[in-house]
Formats: structure tokens, sequence, C-alpha cells
């Protein structure tokens, strides 16, 4: 991802960090700057040369530095981010660029600044935000760099003008076959395959619950199939980023393509950084049969819902389990139906149940997510929640349900609703890359009750101690303790066996320490 210097025809895009490395921690390096490289499409095909530096691979000064080496002498300076620490380091970065080089145009895309381009806009660092899938726009904001022209008539921009923020004309999301192929020639996957295998043993965000079988070391790759999605959630960002739609790969080029990048880079399982990954039964059916034709078995992982999954046939699942599917995501959201309408989403009854029941059947493995306090959301749809979560791990081990606290997005349909009853917003772009862990905090004072609070995080504690360590050969006393509390729904005097448990393990850990000294 390397370019000459002082290219009059070069183009910089920086991949923020996604974790603040004041936190220590580290997150799984096979998140590679797939969107950066995507948008890259366009130009590299017009001969353009493209630098791609990833703030992942390097430390932050490190990274900001070779951001500002690499803008003397560009056309233009590009970033993107989702919520989370990139849309600080982002921002961060770009005012190091602005500051060295005030008459470089700058740009900024993806999920986060597509939602709420005004937080952007008005911070003076960007010409425009990109709105949506990037593809073409980013191809047409080079064109009128380097001819000079307007932003004005490029579809698909906000733009910062007389104070507020202003939409070019609209641009829907478009056919895969439309896109110009990803320049995968440009993107050297060794040091994320080094660093993969360096830390598989670390802490690191995005930690896998279940990884491939085998026990062995993996190489992951990360991969995008489609942009957008159909559902209205009114939580999401994605309604108003894809205005509902959906577009995807073709299953016979796609499976073409992993087989030949597998081979490429030397990577054994794929983690589908999709919306929506199972839209369409027959495109993920044409997947698995695609690569169970050309003899390839790859570890998958995507993002799917439950009503698409209790929708397919069993057939189906048999071929994607054939094909390496090892991993499902699934938006649980709530127990609750009338909560479940409240937020526009089409998920009834117990198909999150059914969809984790489904997919243990055929021998993969499923992470749920649910929220609790949604605006409006009472006390009795939260134990709900909390009741269908305890459900799951009693009966499924090899579903593993979490329940987040609900974290307001700007434009989306609740984030009114929300500071109405109290959330108050961060200010800056830096509060805005400041809430990654926001799953430990209240959105806004009593949107969750203690009551609620207290089970969930008791729940939270025997579900770990229930979860056999590896390498055990049986359950101990603490785990089958565990177990039959979630089984039997029983939590009297659970919270103290959790501090039991907790001195136990401390007393553990101190002999264990004596022991080796």
């Amino acid at each position: 991802m390397q370019a000459s210097p002082m290219s009059p025809k070069r183009i910089v895009l920086y991949s923020p960090l996604q974790v603040d490395p004041a936190s220590g921690v580290l997150y799984a390096k096979d998140v590679t700057p797939l969107s950066l490289l995507t948008i890259a499409g366009g130009p590299v095909r017009d001969g353009y040369e493209v630098e791609i530096i990833d703030g992942a691979l390097y430390t932050q000064a490190e990274a900001h530095r070779r951001v500002l080496a690499a803008c003397d002498g560009a056309l233009l300076y590009a970033t993107t981010g989702i919520l989370g620490y990139q849309v600080a380091d982002g921002f961060l970065c770009s005012r190091m660029v602005k500051a060295r080089y005030p008459a470089l145009p700058a740009f900024i895309g993806g999920w986060f600044a597509s939602s709420a381009p005004e937080l952007q806009l008005e911070t003076g660092l960007y010409e425009a935000v990109a709105l949506g899938q990037g593809e073409l726009i980013f191809q047409d904001i080079v064109a009128a760099v380097a001819c000079g022209e307007p932003l004005d008539e490029v579809p698909g921009l906000a733009l910062w003008r007389d104070g507020g923020v202003v939409r070019t004309a609209q641009r829907n999301a478009t056919s895969w076959s439309n896109l110009p192929p990803t320049p995968w020639s440009i993107f050297d996957f060794e040091p994320y395959k080094a660093q993969q295998l360096a830390q598989r043993n670390e802490r690191y965000v995005r930690e896998d619950i279940f990884p491939p079988p085998g026990g062995r070391d993996y190489v992951s790759f990360a991969y995008y199939s489609s942009f957008g999605c159909p559902l209205q959630c009114t939580f999401c960002c994605s309604p108003g980023v894809s205005g509902l739609r959906w577009k995807a790969k073709a299953a016979e080029p796609m499976a073409e393509e992993l087989c030949e990048l597998s081979e490429r880079f030397g990577f054994d399982t794929i983690r589908y950084y999709d919306a929506n990954y199972g839209v369409v039964e027959a495109r993920v059916r044409g997947i698995a049969e695609g690569l169970i034709a050309r003899g390839k078995r790859l570890w998958q992982s995507g993002y799917c819902q439950s009503a698409s999954i209790t929708g397919y046939a069993r057939s189906t699942l048999e071929l994607m389990a054939e094909s390496g599917v090892y991993h499902i995501l699934l938006g649980g959201e709530t127990g609750s139906d009338e909560t479940m309408k409240m937020i526009k989403k089409t998920t009834r009854g117990d198909e999150n149940i059914v969809a984790a029941r489904a997919l243990a059947d055929v021998g993969i493995q499923s992470y749920l997510t649910y929220v609790i306090g949604f605006p409006h959301e009472d006390e009795a749809s939260m134990w709900r929640t909390l009741e269908q979560v305890r459900a799951i791990h009693a009966e499924i081990p090899a579903a593993a349900p979490e329940i987040w606290p609900y974290r307001p997005i700007p434009g989306t349909p609740m984030y009114d609703e929300a500071v109405a009853l109290g959330y108050r917003p961060p200010r800056d772009l830096l509060g805005w890359g400041d809430i990654g862990e926001y799953r430990f905090h209240q959105t806004w004072e009593g949107c969750i009750p203690a009551s609620i609070t207290r089970r969930k995080i008791l729940m939270g504690h025997f579900v770990s101690v229930a979860r056999r360590q590896r390498g055990a050969a049986r359950d101990g006393i603490w785990q089958r303790r565990a177990k039959r509390r979630i089984q039997r729904d029983e939590w009297r005097w659970a919270g103290v066996e959790a501090k039991a448990f907790h001195l136990f393990s401390k007393l553990r850990r101190g002999v264990a320490a004596l022991s080796g000294a």
C-alpha cells in the first residue's frame, strides 16, 4: 500500500485506531482497512497511486507521522470511522493534516460520518462527507479534485455552506456489479497475519467467544460481501445510511474470489463484515455450494437475523456448516414482542431461541446481542429479555447471548427521544470517541432499573463461571453450581455465592503465587 513520494496523483487514506492506546487493550488484527481498500478500487484502476496507512499497525504517533509524510505533495487525503475511538483518532490525525497542509483537500466517510455529517463538517477539517456506499462517490470526488470542479455537482455528499449542512443530489446504493473491483494487489496482508499469530493469547477487543474448531492457530481475513440492510430498526444507523437497500456480491464469483484470496494470502478463516450477511437464503446457499464444489473449506463467521435463520431450509444450514460456517452473530435485541414492534424489527416470539437451536443442531455456534434501556422501554420488557437470555444459556451451550445497554447514535430515529429523556451526548468528536466501553454505563439516569442491573451482573457472573475452562476434563463444583442456578432460574443468595467465588479465586491465586515463588 505504498506510493512514490511527491506524486501529484497520490491519494492518502488513513484508517484510524479502533482502540485508545491508553487503554492497554489490543484488538484483533483481522480488522483490516477494508472500507478504504474498496473505495481505492476506482482510483487505482484510473492510474492513481493510493497509500493506505492503517493505524492498527503502528503506534499512534508513528501512524500520524506516516500520514503527514505521505500527504506531502498528495492530491487529497481521506479517512473513515465507526462509532468509538476511530472517531477520536480520525479527528486527531485530520487536525494535524489540516495544520500542516491547509490547502490539501480532505474528506471523510463511513457509518458515523454518514449518520452525523454535521459533527464532522463543523470542525472545518473536511471539504465534504461521503454519505453511504462510498466506492462511486469517492471515485467522483477524486475526479472533481483532479479537474478543479466544484463538489456541489457530485451526488452523495454533505457540504458545509453558510454555517450549515447542505446535501448534494441523493445517490442510492448501487448493484455490486457496478462497483470497481477491490485492488487486492496494493494490499499487504503479511503484517496482519504475523500480528494475529503473535497476539493469539493476548486480551483484545472482539476476542472470540468461539474460536474456529481444532484448537490450533488460525489466520483470519476480513471481507465485505454486501452493503446495507432492509430492516427499519429505529436504534440503528443503517436505515438512514443505506436507505433500506441491500446490495450484495453474487454467490458464484464470490466463492471463486474467496478461494483465490485464500491461496494468495494464506488464511483459513473469513470474518464477513456485513451489516446483514444472510438476507437472501439462495445466496448464502450458493456461497456454501461454491466453496464445497471447489473443495475449499473456510471457517466463516457473519452477522444474520434470527428471522432469516428460522426461514432457511435445514439443508441450507447443513451446507453452511459443511462449507465451514462455524459462528453466526444474531441480533437478538429484546425478548419482548412489544419492544420488537417499537424498534421496528421483524423478529417475534421465540425466534431467537429457535434460530440459535437450529444453528446448534448443525454444529454452528451463535452469539446473540440483546439491548436493554431503549427509550420508553418498561421494566417488564427488560425482564423478558433477561429471561430469554437465561433460557438460551440454559438450553443451548453452543450459543452465547450478551446484554448491552442502549447506545444512542446520532441520526437515528431514537436519538432525539433519548435526548428528550435525559441522555447527554458528547460535546465533540473526542467525546464521541470515548464511549467504547459503554456497556458499563447508564445511558441516562434511571433508564435501567437497579433490579435489572443487579440481575444482569449476577447472571453474567454465573454464566462466566459455568463455562468450562479450556482443557478441563469435567466441570468442578463451582461450574456445576453455576449451571444449576442458570437452568433453574434460581437467584436466592446468588450475591453471597458470587462473593464467595471471588474470595476463593483470590486465595487460589495467592497460593499459586507462593508455590511458584
